[in-house]
């Protein structure tokens, strides 16, 4: 009511002193650590006039939340280095302290982790051009955190490959991102029988085993790396390019995505600025490493915060997954909606004790999930949403304003603007800005290039909502739109109603030419019994327009999916667009507007 100016105020450093109130499990004691005052400027809370009492604290409230989580974004250092934090994250939590474990190698400490990382990373120098990409093709696993640091401790940039991409993508990538080499694991290569997959790369690129590197490193390397590994082989700036991703080519060719240090050390203050998590806390990431949540967020945050983490390498391993969380007392889970419905199935009710927070991306979270993990485990799922090219969250629900059906506020030190898109009344079409956004694209036709976005602002691709309280809502992607009868469609809506009649299916739309309408819906499930006239009946009760009823619905085997766990659309399109040599007949569904695809054909196309 004053009027009165705040002025934010965060002081590091004074929770590690000898006369801290916090329990040493919450923060690491030392004599005489480094304190930081930092002072921002001052800010006057912005609430509508309009409101009232309880409605007005309510406001008051959330406008304090945003300023004093804009500080600790803003006051948190990235003008660094990724080997440059992991390394300040091991002074200030302690070298003996854990920093990775997986179920076959076990733990590992921050100090054996940058030993390991000097002493690849000599290696790996030789290996190339200074600055040159080097593709990195290895499973969720402590060998992997310590090869990505090693190649950027040697200079070089890490291409993340999604080994079950296929060949050509693979190819193209590395084409993009100029990578002739990529490293990997014999072990890996045979566990996982990806033997054709690697003999088909060596036709373009040359492959390096990390065995084959380990065999050359010499009791003088080793004692080298221990004398020196709290520094890099080269030095890098915040500005330089730290990886490569690629985007996941649901929707066409997978493009290169160029980061930088900055980049990724933002996203992950920017995530940390949103989420309270602490040295008390254990990271279990199934999420790949070559996804970019998996990267940033289940990787690197846990990682320059002083928080362990257990690594996985397949999220697919439902029963095996909630037995190890069990185990690991793990307090923090990222995933996807797949995902965690096949892990809700098999877990028993106790495994996710220890869960504090699940935090899910990727693709939208259905509410028999929500329901579910709420019920049997007692846990609410907090979903957010994402972009490779940013790093890659761009908005999250959190445990203080979570509103289901949306994927929660922007972060701080994210600009956005919305361009209207023809057709859609609701919504439009969102760029975002900010220093979590991309470099720029890698791309086969000018390969090792960066191509940076226009002005800074990123074009998502996709169709959202933002309301008065800031959270946004998911519309379809600007390429997942159907043009019926002149009016746009959102696949992901149609979808959506799919997902709340058959909750334990897996469903996906596509489109096809349709010569009367320009454009025809078909949907794809693995709901045995559904039909169009269930589908029809629901979305009716549910208020939907005729034009989101599909024209026909196909029964599959396997809706296609990307290692990520998300649906792969341009497989799907394929599939729906030649069908036509797959649909089985089958005479319990009337007027031919149903078929059945056979799973193994479905799964070729």
């Amino acid at each position: 009511k004053s009027g009165a100016m705040i002025v934010p105020v965060r002081i590091d450093g004074a929770e590690a002193t000898m006369f801290s109130r916090l329990t040493r499990e919450q923060a690491r004691r030392r004599w005489f650590p480094k304190v930081t005052l930092t002072v921002i400027e001052p800010v006057r809370l912005a609430i509508d006039d309009a409101l009232k009492g309880k409605a007005r604290r309510i406001a008051a409230g959330a406008a304090l939340y945003h300023v004093m989580s804009d500080l600790v974004f803003r006051t948190t250092n990235i003008d660094r280095t990724l080997f440059e934090a992991v390394v300040e994250a091991a002074r200030a939590h302690g070298f003996s302290r854990v920093a990775l474990e997986d179920p076959v190698a076990g733990k590992v400490n921050y100090r054996r982790l940058l030993i390991g990382t000097r002493a690849l990373a000599s290696k790996i120098a030789n290996i190339g051009k200074p600055s040159e990409a080097i593709g990195l093709m290895l499973p969720n696993a402590n060998g992997a955190g310590v090869t990505f640091l090693a190649i950027i401790s040697a200079g070089r940039i890490p291409a993340m490959i999604n080994f079950t991409a296929g060949a050509a993508n693979i190819l193209a990538g590395c084409e993009a991102a100029q990578a002739g080499t990529i490293l990997t694991s014999r072990g890996f290569i045979e566990k996982a029988n990806l033997e054709k997959l690697v003999a088909a790369l060596e036709e373009k690129v040359a492959i390096v085993y990390l065995e084959d590197i380990r065999a050359r490193v010499s009791l003088g390397d080793k004692l080298g790396a221990f004398r020196r590994f709290r520094q890099p082989i080269v030095a890098r700036k915040a500005d330089d390019m730290a990886a490569i991703l690629f985007t996941s080519g649901s929707e066409g060719a997978p493009k290169g995505v160029a980061l930088s240090h900055k980049n990724m050390l933002a996203n992950a203050a920017q995530a940390a600025a949103r989420i309270d998590f602490g040295r008390a806390d254990k990271v279990f990431n199934v999420l790949p490493m070559f996804h970019s949540f998996g990267l940033t967020v289940g990787f690197t945050l846990p990682l320059i915060s002083g928080v362990p983490i257990y690594l996985y390498p397949s999220p697919l391993h439902y029963r095996i997954v909630p037995e190890l969380v069990y185990g690991s007392n793990a307090t923090i889970l990222f995933g996807t909606d797949t995902f965690l419905v096949g892990y809700a199935r098999a877990a028993h009710s106790y495994d996710f004790r220890s869960i504090r927070y699940v935090v899910a991306g990727a693709e939208p979270v259905k509410q028999a999930t929500r329901n579910t993990w709420l019920e049997k485990f007692g846990v609410r799922i907090l979903e957010g949403y994402g972009v490779t090219e940013a790093a890659p969250v761009l908005a999250l629900n959190t445990p203080m304003f979570n509103k289901f059906g949306t994927v929660g506020r922007l972060m701080p030190g994210v600009e956005h603007k919305l361009e209207p898109v023809p057709g859609v009344e609701d919504g439009g079409r969102l760029l975002v800005r900010g220093p979590n956004v991309m470099m720029g694209y890698l791309k086969v036709d000018k390969p090792g290039m960066v191509q940076p976005p226009e002005n800074g602002w990123h074009d998502t691709g996709d169709i959202v909502t933002i309301d008065a309280q800031g959270y946004v809502t998911i519309k379809g992607r600007a390429k997942r739109f159907a043009k019926i009868g002149g009016e746009m469609i959102s696949l992901a809506a149609i979808e959506q109603l799919a997902a709340e009649l058959w909750p334990d299916a897996l469903s996906s739309a596509a489109t096809e030419i349709d010569p009367r309408k320009g454009e025809r819906v078909v949907l794809i499930t693995q709901q045995k019994d559904a039909t169009r006239a269930n589908f029809q009946t629901y979305a009716k009760s549910k208020g939907a327009s005729d034009l989101m009823i599909p024209a026909e619905i196909m029964i599959v085997e396997h809706v296609p999916l990307l290692g990520s766990g998300k649906v792969d659309f341009a497989a799907v399109t394929k599939l729906v667009r030649e069908r036509g040599r797959y649909i089985l007949p089958n005479p319990r569904l009337p007027n031919g507007l149903h078929g059945r695809i056979d799973g193994d054909a479905a799964m070729s196309a």
